[in-house]
């Protein structure tokens, strides 16, 4: 007996759609306002995934208004595979509405997008015996309709299916023909810690549907679970007929009403049929493997020098790739950025980054300011809410915005050239004061904490390697808690006047610092 760990896609990898093609399974996830657009997943035995490209991965597929707002853009893809040619329809928001791709190869090249003539958001598709497409969606309830998936029209009127238990919020509908049956299953109560799943089944379409009578499924609301706001799940029968669902989930921490800053991740759980349902469960932590032979993929290097051509797949970049601005060509070997905006406040700035995958993790990045420029080090949430390191005429300084507040910690004199930037970002039971300065004066009050998930010290390391702390902040102000929103918490270069190069970004799991080697800088 085989065990594996959730979540299977850990990090901001919210809104799992899969497919089985023979012995090899394809998963897509959300993206919102980062391009390229809609990640995909590759796995041989459901617990080992890959990151293998994006089905949106050039402009003409997608490219995002600088003026979309945060947690807009790519919904609630649905990833399908039918008569050898595989199908992805999502809901690009403050953009091109409902989109359908289609492509060969999971990993490319996908179509150009498709408008698919439906309202609403989260679109599914399902296909007769007779090879009649539906399309399920839910705008205000759930939804469906006859579509031409080649031109993206509806054959007719959409008509009501099933919305549920009657929760908030119906959405994340996915429609299954399996022995028989129509089965459909949809997320309701909100994407928060009320999140569940419910299931429905009819013999014919459009219904009418009969629900399951314990619903909701699968919900851990108003439980100490570790694993929360569970909820828009899909299923898949592996190749030895069991079957498993791939759902969101978030890993909060800290005290009430805690926070998870990584975002809604993507787990695993399996799926038993009584009386002709499915019901998904139970979900853990860690939990006994499908018995499929064990397929990992080898891991993903931990420091990228930019000697590629191109970025590897885990980069992305917000609302639109800007080839002119994000260079790999420049200067051998390194990447330089071209600042767009004077700040990661302003929509259109210009960030490149990858997202926390580990709940313990330390960013280091070594950068050269060019032509008078700013550029460095970030944690990003949103507009809003984000906190970096960064170096501009021969001053490092760290700087974090929250809210409507956005201020410069602590600051200090640096010679020219290029300097090395480092964030650490640690849990621990012991939860420490909001902003942490060496210097007593400054020091909080005795025993005032912080309630967050996990701490933030920013800084630089000298060519001694010490690293020199120039703040610690309280991880939970970079969490869907305190900044609203759908995404997590993404670690990246960026450049917001004149130009920086990068020569190579590491993002390494577990914290490195070495606390009796930091020296930590009073906040000036």
């Amino acid at each position: 007996m085989t065990y594996f760990d959730n979540p299977v896609i850990p990090g901001f990898s919210p809104d799992p759609s899969v497919c089985r093609v023979g012995d090899d399974y394809y998963l897509a996830t959300s993206s919102f306002e980062y391009v390229p657009g809609v990640p995909l997943w590759h796995s041989r035995d459901l617990v080992h995934w890959r990151l293998i490209g994006h089905a949106l991965d050039r402009p003409s597929q997608l490219a995002l208004p600088d003026t979309a707002p945060a947690s807009t853009g790519v919904y609630a893809p649905t990833l399908r595979h039918h008569d050898g040619l595989f199908h992805l329809i999502t809901t690009v928001v403050a953009g091109a509405g409902n989109i359908l791709v289609t492509a060969e190869e999971p990993a490319g090249p996908w179509s150009d997008p498709v408008p698919v003539g439906v309202p609403g958001i989260d679109p599914d598709l399902a296909w007769e015996e007779d090879g009649t497409c539906w399309c399920v969606f839910s705008d205000g309830g759930i939804r469906g309709v006859r579509l031409d998936p080649e031109s993206g029209e509806p054959l007719g009127d959409p008509v009501p299916m099933w919305s549920g238990s009657g929760l908030q919020y119906p959405e994340g509908p996915h429609l299954y023909r399996i022995d028989g049956w129509w089965y459909l299953l949809l997320s309701e109560g909100g994407t928060e810690r009320g999140h569940a799943l419910s299931v429905a089944r009819s013999r014919t379409l459009p219904g009418p549907f009969e629900a399951h009578p314990a619903n909701p499924v699968l919900s851990h609301r108003s439980t100490s679970h570790p694993v929360q706001n569970t909820g828009h799940g899909d299923l898949v029968q592996a190749q030895d007929g069991t079957w498993w669902m791939v759902l969101l989930g978030t890993r909060p921490r800290g005290d009430t009403p805690m926070y998870h800053g990584m975002g809604r991740e993507t787990f695993l759980a399996p799926v038993r049929w009584e009386d002709g349902w499915p019901l998904p469960g139970p979900l853990e932590p860690r939990a006994q493997a499908p018995a499929l032979t064990p397929h990992p993929w080898p891991r993903e290097p931990d420091r990228d020098h930019f000697d590629s051509p191109s970025l590897a797949p885990c980069w992305v970049s917000l609302r639109r790739s800007d080839p002119q601005a994000v260079r790999l060509d420049e200067r051998p070997g390194h990447l330089v950025l071209h600042a767009r905006a004077d700040s990661l406040d302003t929509p259109g700035a210009l960030f490149v980054g990858r997202r926390q995958r580990d709940a313990d993790c330390t960013a280091r990045t070594l950068v050269e300011v060019l032509d008078g420029g700013r550029g460095g080090l970030a944690v990003r949430l949103d507009e809003a809410h984000h906190y970096e390191v960064e170096v501009a005429d021969g001053t490092v300084r760290a700087v974090a915005r929250i809210g409507p507040l956005s201020h410069s910690l602590a600051e200090r004199t640096v010679p020219a050239g290029p300097l090395g930037l480092r964030i650490d970002i640690t849990t621990s039971d012991v939860l420490p004061p909001t902003v942490i300065s060496r210097d007593p004066a400054t020091a909080p009050p005795p025993g005032l904490r912080a309630g967050g998930p996990d701490t933030l010290r920013l800084g630089y390391e000298t060519d001694g390697g010490v690293f020199e702390v120039l703040a610690e902040l309280d991880g939970r102000y970079l969490t869907t808690e305190v900044a609203g929103g759908f995404t997590g918490r993404v670690l990246g270069m960026y450049a917001t006047r004149g130009s920086a190069a990068f020569d190579w970004f590491e993002l390494r799991s577990g914290a490195e610092a070495d606390t009796g080697s930091e020296r930590a800088a009073a906040a000036s």
